[in-house]
């Protein structure tokens, strides 16, 4: 694990400007640090002679009042750049985390509905919250000090070898021996903080998708199996974080021990050389002081690295997610979709996780509506669970490209210059799409179904009659002012797919096609009639109506029926 990512400042822009800020503080801090040794020295050089064997026991106050106003200048300065370094590594933490968040949220958006292993929604919620936000301590602590070793301790040492080359020499030799151990300590920490992380990213998947099924569980019963399964996994995060403390306390007294035990090897030849005669007071003095000052950036980086090697992990995790090859934009625009046809040609997709092609080998051809009355259609996709129903809306929608065989748009029933779905801008603005589970948004049910469109009351209420939504609005406490949650949290699961045809039927007013996913799951009898009843207006209005199917009534709406079937991969 490298201790500062390249791709870190290509990325994130506010760590360019952050990483130079520091050097030029870090520039001004090893100035200071030189200056508060001489100052220490000079200052506490005449009080040693005067007090020492020898000595007449009377202080010049002329002689040491000078520099004991640099020193304390020089412990303001540095007291100032601290605090400077704290301010603005908070403040561009803040901005490089929103910034590498919206980046991957983004890159995931772009990777489609099938995205591959690392970024999918639960692993990419997980990183873009818990994940980065550990990214701030190493911007706030860890590369300061970074930054501080590259300067401080070679300037250090520098100033030492002018005043005394001996101990500038231990210096020398021993500094190597404190990188080397934090390489091998930061080896073993970085595989405990990937664990952790990994642990964490399987606990939120498996919360998220609890949470989602938890109605079903409850309903059947199992929901205790699931809960225990999350206990375990909490259990098993909490022994990776001790893992890593564990490795981070035991590091921290490695580091703390050696670079005491170099310090007091300086001193010691210092001492004795000065007693010998062998250096001046005041040079010597001054070197005691900077001993400590040479090594104390490369504690503070070994204390600090822990703290952020979950925020490096993190940051790897999103590098690698942002290094995910997204499909190829579209170069043209789509043709129309009135009067036009779709066609599949030989479409076959894997599906995630399993040997199987779902769906196989399929080929169809749609004819979509005309757009006047009584020209629409409806299209019912028929097959058994697991066969790529849900799969073959996404390609319908060109949410997901196929891996074998093509889906083409053609402006004419004759199928002629077909382009590629997937390749085309501008399809999206002709389709509109009820998913098998509807995304509702918290606010009020008029905020939901209108979905910040102006629309006027009478065409609301005409639009609640249509599809039903009059008489769960009939049954909520405040009507249309009824505050839900999100997710549709507060209604039922029929309301819920009344409040989306609601909202579809008012969305969809100039789009040609709309695409139903499964929309009388979970409805009872009357739902389901509310359903076909607007199935039939959509159709007799002239529009193309894609539904996934599996009840009787819905097929016999059908105006085509397209059979949907999985076929298990053999190894050749």
């Amino acid at each position: 694990m490298r201790p500062l990512d390249p791709r870190l400042l290509r990325q994130a822009r506010a760590a360019r400007s952050y990483v130079v800020l520091t050097a030029l503080l870090g520039a001004a801090s090893a100035a200071l640090v030189v200056v508060q040794a001489f100052a220490i020295a000079h200052a506490l050089g005449p009080v040693v002679v005067a007090t020492g064997p020898g000595g007449d026991g009377a202080l010049d106050p002329a002689r040491t009042a000078p520099w004991l106003v640099v020193l304390a200048g020089a412990a303001a300065g540095r007291a100032a750049v601290g605090w400077a370094q704290e301010r603005y590594g908070r403040r561009a933490a803040t901005h490089v985390v929103a910034d590498l968040r919206e980046q991957v949220v983004a890159h995931a958006v772009e990777l489609g509905p099938r995205p591959p292993a690392g970024a999918r929604p639960a692993d990419v919620a997980t990183l873009a919250t818990r994940g980065l936000a550990d990214l701030e301590p190493y911007l706030v602590r860890f590369l300061p000090q970074l930054l501080l070793t590259a300067l401080v301790t070679p300037a250090t040492v520098l100033v030492v070898l002018g005043l005394d080359w001996v101990s500038a020499l231990i210096a020398a030799v021993t500094l190597p021996l404190v990188p080397f151990f934090m390489w091998l300590i930061g080896t073993m920490t970085a595989g405990t903080s990937e664990r952790r992380l990994a642990t964490v990213e399987r606990l939120g998947s498996q919360v998220l998708d609890l949470v989602a099924g938890l109605p079903t569980l409850r309903a059947f019963g199992r929901e205790i199996g699931p809960g225990a399964r999350v206990r375990a996994l909490g259990e098993s995060s909490r022994r990776a974080t001790m893992a890593t403390l564990r490795v981070a306390f035991l590091s921290g007294a490695v580091l703390e021990l050696l670079t005491t035990l170099c310090v007091a090897i300086i001193a010691v030849g210092v001492g004795l050389r000065l007693v010998h005669g062998g250096i001046e007071l005041v040079p010597a003095l001054a070197v005691l002081v900077l001993a400590p000052e040479i090594f104390l950036p490369l504690r503070r980086v070994g204390a600090e690295f822990h703290a952020s090697s979950d925020g490096l992990a993190a940051t790897a995790r999103a590098f690698a997610v942002l290094d995910m090859p997204v499909p190829p934009p579209a170069d043209r625009a789509a043709p129309g979709a009135v009067g036009g046809m779709l066609v599949l040609d030989d479409v076959t997709v894997r599906a995630p996780g399993r040997n199987v092609d779902a769906p196989a080998h399929l080929s169809a051809r749609i004819p979509l509506g005309t757009g006047e009355p009584g020209g629409g259609r409806v299209v019912a996709l028929r097959g058994p669970s697991g066969a790529g129903k849900s799969t073959l809306v996404l390609l319908l929608l060109g949410l997901l490209r196929p891996d074998e065989g093509r889906v083409l748009l053609a402006p004419s029933a004759a199928g002629e210059d077909a382009q590629e779905l997937d390749r085309v801008s501008g399809w999206w603005e002709q389709v509109a799409w009820v998913p098998q589970r509807p995304a509702i948004g918290p606010g009020t049910v008029h905020d939901v179904v209108t979905d910040g469109r102006d629309v006027p009351l009478p065409t609301l209420e005409a639009v609640a009659r249509t599809t039903g939504l009059d008489t769960v609005l009939a049954s909520l406490p405040d009507g249309w002012r009824t505050r839900v949650g999100l997710g549709g949290t507060g209604l039922s699961v029929g309301q819920r797919q009344r409040v989306a045809l609601a909202r579809t039927l008012i969305g969809a007013t100039d789009r040609p096609v709309v695409v139903l996913d499964e929309p009388t799951a979970h409805l009872d009898a009357r739902g389901e009639q509310v359903v076909l009843d607007t199935v039939r207006a959509w159709r007799d209005a002239g529009r193309t109506v894609v539904v996934v199917a599996h009840r009787g009534s819905v097929l016999a709406l059908a105006d085509q029926v397209v059979d949907v079937d999985a076929r298990e991969v053999v190894a050749s």
